[in-house]
């Protein structure tokens, strides 16, 4: 549970819930660690037409060590602050 540690997560019986910032069109995709009470992650992929929401998913799916599929953005598909339901890990 160390990739957890620091995060401001909330647990449910759907499965994790975060509440993610994110920065598109960064240098590096990459999970920058707790902001405040949100998640930062950076993006190389810009707003537009999808691309960054499908580059967030994957950044956090591997982060979290879960498939893509376990990963889907709840609230917030057009906005820099987004809530992420990660599914319970098998």
């Amino acid at each position: 549970m160390e990739r957890f540690k620091g995060i401001p997560i909330r647990k449910t019986k759907e499965g994790l819930l975060l509440s993610v910032r994110v920065e598109p069109r960064s240098s590096k995709a990459m999970v920058v660690g707790p902001y405040g009470d949100t998640l930062k992650v950076k993006l190389t992929a810009p707003p537009v037409d999808d691309r960054a929401n499908k580059q967030l998913l994957e950044v956090l799916a591997r982060h979290f060590g879960v498939k893509k599929t376990d990963v889907s953005i709840i609230k917030g598909q057009h906005s820099k602050n987004k809530t992420v339901l990660i599914k319970p890990m098998e």
